[in-house]
């Protein structure tokens, strides 16, 4: 599969259950004054985002954050914004070991195979394992104050790559509210 299109898997967030689950960190300037912010800009993604995702799911995943800073009553500006946000992608190809034991366990049997006709039996056991490969992607979303350009927020999101077809760009609103579930400025009702 290409690694363009496995971004989108990981922004659907269906865990394989192999791995843990999503995982979101938000850090933040407890000294700064949301309040006072009324716009934002994205200035968009890493330099190879290209190699990671497609121009559609790009936009998808700016709209979404854009509806979240929205509904906060941060409005996108082209011009010189109070906040500039932006989006990097890491993804991490890993592997993991799943073993189980099947065990043929003694038993005691009366008839042939001892002295006396019955005794215990020895068992056997085996241990087949599986290795599973899978991405584990972490989003991270950057907030800085554009007079002091410091970051000021930030949202951290990591979850595991699902591979599964037809899961394309249905996470990614949900994974962006997840994300900025703890800004400081709540959504107005």
């Amino acid at each position: 599969m290409k690694l363009k299109t496995t971004f989108l898997m990981i922004i659907a967030l269906t865990l394989a259950s192999q791995v843990s689950a999503q995982k979101i960190k938000v850090k933040r300037d407890k000294e700064v004054d949301f309040s006072n912010y009324k716009t934002i800009k994205f200035l968009g993604w890493q330099d190879d985002i290209e190699e990671l995702m497609d121009k559609e799911d790009q936009d998808l995943m700016l709209s979404s954050f854009a509806k979240e800073f929205k509904s906060r009553g941060l409005e996108g500006s082209e011009e010189k914004a109070d906040l500039i946000v932006s989006l990097y992608l890491v993804l991490e190809y890993k592997s993991n070991t799943e073993s189980y034991t099947k065990f043929y366990g003694d038993s005691y049997a009366k008839g042939r195979g001892s002295r006396d006709g019955e005794g215990w039996k020895q068992g056997h056991s085996s241990s087949p394992y599986t290795k599973n490969y899978y991405i584990k992607g972490t989003l991270v979303l950057d907030v800085h104050d554009n007079k002091t350009n410091l970051l000021i927020w930030q949202s951290v999101g990591s979850d595991v790559v699902n591979e599964k077809p037809g899961k394309k760009g249905k996470g990614i609103p949900k994974l962006a509210t997840k994300m900025m579930r703890k800004f400081p400025v709540k959504p107005i009702q």
